[in-house]
């Protein structure tokens, strides 16, 4: 339980991270349309609420990339560098190619998968690509392109998780305001919070700001369905556990059916000397709550053996990503085992006991 529970923490901590490294904390969104105007929010009564430490807005939009004969579908993330600093975009440059790009206006990255698919090329100077962007409420008219056309030059990949890769363009915020005609408009405002802050309440606290005509989401009720999955998994691999606890649990009614066999005369001389029917229930229930303790300490600490040397050698690695398998191992997880063991370890042992010398008073007598 101890290496099961360890190891499924790692890999929730770092779905988390693959998340929460690109995903803000907090976005402000409106519940009406797709994008509303920067002055309809006092931003700066945003930046004063207590655990906020930064804003940044975001235009997101669906565009379509082409390279030569290459087409392809990207969903657009057009940023500020206030975005790119909490991101940590520079630390998921592959290769660190176009590292100095973030520092410039005008840089645009693309997710690895996507940037492979288009043919392009880490430092490549051939990476130069059209974005096709919809016109907000075009009439079509014969011959006219429904598209706004903007040639780019791509400065790197970016690597944070399949989902991105596969989909995100990271773009200037400025220049896809000035192609879409969105100056002074965004889709969403990112919010980013000191650490050690409540989520939940600087969430109510910004939805009291802004008012019903604004949504504002937490990073985990944006991927809902990931962290309850993740959660509920968990779950179910406790319980699973806890089956398989229940199973060995009749190793130990075993024993105990075999130690009062064997002790047939001892339990007699006991009986001899005065000890009453409850003070014999009393000697070998606590024997064989220590025989059941004795195990479960001996199991927890060969669990935590295993993972500290997980942890400190990373002899077991992520297959396809070459990094030390995520080993985690929280309290909560200990005192539960010790409560789901001390509960399941009292019934294997009190009720078999009980049963087996009430058995033998009535044989014997």
């Amino acid at each position: 339980m101890v290496i099961l529970l360890s190891a499924f923490n790692g890999i929730e901590g770092m779905i988390s991270k693959l998340y929460t490294s690109f995903d803000a904390p907090i976005s402000i969104s409106h519940n009406a349309r797709k994008s509303f105007y920067l002055r309809e929010i006092d931003t700066t009564a945003l930046l004063k609420t207590a655990g906020v430490s930064a804003i940044s807005k975001e235009i997101e939009e669906l565009v379509v990339l082409r390279k030569n004969q290459r087409w392809i579908n990207a969903n657009m993330h057009a940023v500020d560098p206030v975005f790119l600093k909490n991101a940590n975009v520079s630390r998921h440059l592959i290769n660190q190619v176009g590292l100095g790009a973030i520092q410039q206006s005008g840089f645009a990255f693309l997710g690895a998968d996507l940037f492979s698919k288009l043919n392009l090329g880490l430092g490549s100077d051939q990476n130069n690509i059209q974005v096709y962007a919809p016109k907000r409420n075009a009439k079509m008219r014969l011959g006219k392109s429904p598209f706004h056309l903007q040639q780019l030059f791509v400065e790197g990949a970016l690597n944070y998780n399949q989902e991105l890769n596969g989909s995100v363009l990271l773009w200037d915020y400025n220049l896809a305001a000035e192609l879409l005609n969105m100056s002074g408009s965004c889709s969403k405002i990112l919010v980013y919070i000191d650490k050690e802050t409540d989520l939940e309440l600087v969430k109510q606290k910004l939805q009291v700001q802004l008012g019903q005509a604004f949504k504002v989401q937490t990073i985990f009720e944006k991927n809902e369905l990931i962290f309850k999955t993740s959660k509920s998994e968990r779950l179910i691999v406790f319980v699973m556990l806890l089956f398989v606890f229940v199973l060995a649990s009749f190793n130990l009614v075993a024993s105990l059916t075999m130690l009062i066999h064997e002790k047939q005369q001892n339990i007699v001389i006991l009986k001899a000397i005065g000890l009453s029917k409850k003070q014999r229930f009393q000697v070998f229930f606590i024997e064989g709550l220590m025989l059941s303790f004795s195990g479960v300490f001996i199991g927890i600490i060969l669990g935590l053996v295993v993972c500290w040397t997980q942890q400190a050698f990373g002899w077991l690695v992520v297959p396809g990503a070459n990094v030390p398998f995520p080993i985690v191992f929280h309290m909560t997880d200990f005192v539960n085992i010790i409560l789901a063991a001390s509960v399941l370890s009292f019934i294997f042992t009190f009720f078999p006991v009980r049963f087996l010398l009430f058995r033998n008073d009535a044989g014997r007598t």
